[in-house]
């Protein structure tokens, strides 16, 4: 059996971060798996420009924005392997794979990067009443019909769920001669962030109807019509029905991340975010295992997934040499009123150097709240927001001076 320092599954914007940061770190033994034919993940398909104004501070297509990394990784001489799909993580982090040229093969690491990304909800997920025709896709695999294989799914056109896939894909459609006749979202909030409603929906008049969700999808081979209805506590009301003659029906309705490997594995997943419970260095709860980018929790931003990727390489460097301290008495990171989720879910205070930077997501939209972060009846640190949205992830930085005043658990709520 062939043995590596580190073994990445995912060759996405977080698998490729992680790996050249690893390789920084002066551990050159790495071997990526990425079970597509090309490296780059989600990004090759999002031809759209937007990316890389943190990390490269100029705007760049995804298919841009993956070439730096694979060009470096290129260059870095780092092993990959495409078209292989990993089946499983054995307790001894050995992972056996399966290709079209290894067959069935066993590798073992000293450390696993989980970097699987993540998948979209779909039609089965929310159980929408009437026919199954044809002409009813996830925004994703429009995206990839369209952008990659040049293919126009449709000519009229309605988008369930405002996640940012939809409401790109609403501008693209468009710009594309199609129809798009509105944006339906049954939260009273869209999913998406601000700047694609302003730019994928204002910009080119389509209607945005919150509160609002289908009901019945109409047709035999293909799709015809959907009706439309307002919610009230996610419930249709009747006789605000509203019929809506379509060809195409595209779903923006949530990504989850892609974790089914990581839980046959042992390794124990957030109720919330679907992705491993991580500590301060992003390992989860089987030891040498880490994770981190959407598989660990869905971001807004691929910058985003570069940087946390980036920390979770050094942190993997980190345990190689033997620097990551275990502890039996971590301190619990537990979400309080209206935060949804926290990562990391706790922290080891002993491995942190600096500072610490949190992540989490509110339940609910707020305007001129404040976050509180408190440790049982001690007040660490208050930060006033003007705007906080479900769509829009929060970020808190603590000191070791903040982290000091931590007993047992770390908490954070809103407060109006």
């Amino acid at each position: 059996m062939r043995e590596y320092d580190v073994i990445i599954i995912g060759g996405g914007s977080a698998g490729l971060s992680a790996a050249i940061e690893i390789y920084k770190e002066g551990f050159t033994n790495i071997l990526l798996i990425e079970r597509d034919i090309e490296l780059g993940g989600i990004l090759l398909q999002c031809i759209h420009n937007g990316f890389g104004l943190k990390v490269f501070k100029e705007e760049l297509t995804g298919p841009e924005y993956a070439e730096k990394f694979v060009d470096e990784l290129m260059d870095l001489g780092i092993e990959y392997k495409l078209d292989s799909v990993v089946t499983k993580i054995n307790s001894d982090n050995s992972i056996e794979y399966v290709n079209t040229k290894d067959g069935f093969a066993n590798v073992k690491a000293k450390a696993l990067v989980l970097t699987m990304g993540c998948y979209e909800r779909n039609a089965g997920a929310i159980s929408i009443p009437g026919t199954r025709p044809a002409g009813v896709l996830t925004a994703g695999q429009a995206q990839k019909y369209l952008n990659i294989d040049g293919y126009l799914v449709g000519k009229k056109v309605f988008i369930l769920g405002s996640g940012d896939i939809g409401l790109i894909m609403a501008r693209r459609m468009t710009l594309e001669g199609a129809e798009v006749l509105g944006v339906a979202e049954i939260l009273p909030y869209s999913g998406g962030l601000n700047r694609n409603i302003v730019q994928c929906l204002k910009d080119f008049d389509i209607p945005l109807y919150l509160n609002h969700t289908v009901t019945d999808i109409i047709g035999d081979v293909n799709l015809e019509k959907i009706i439309l209805s307002k919610v009230e506590n996610f419930k249709p009301i009747p006789g605000t029905e509203v019929e809506f003659e379509v060809d195409t029906l595209l779903l923006s309705i949530g990504l989850i991340p892609e974790n089914e490997i990581s839980e046959n594995a042992g390794i124990i997943l957030d109720r919330k975010t679907k992705g491993p419970i991580v500590d301060e260095s992003y390992q989860t709860t089987k030891a040498g295992v880490f994770a981190c980018g959407n598989a660990l929790h869905v971001h807004d931003l691929v910058d985003f997934v570069t940087e946390e990727s980036r920390r979770a390489g050094r942190s993997v460097g980190r345990y190689l040499k033997n620097e990551l301290k275990s502890s039996n008495d971590n301190i619990q990171l537990l979400p309080s009123d209206g935060i949804s989720y926290i990562v990391p879910q706790n922290i080891n205070l002993n491995n942190i150097e600096n500072k610490l930077e949190l992540f989490m997501r509110v339940t609910a939209e707020y305007k001129n709240v404040t976050l509180v972060v408190y440790s049982e009846e001690t007040e660490i640190k208050r930060i006033k927001k003007r705007h906080m949205a479900p769509a829009e992830m929060e970020k808190v930085i603590l000191t070791k001076d903040d982290l000091s005043k931590v007993n047992k658990t770390l908490s954070i709520k809103v407060v109006a």
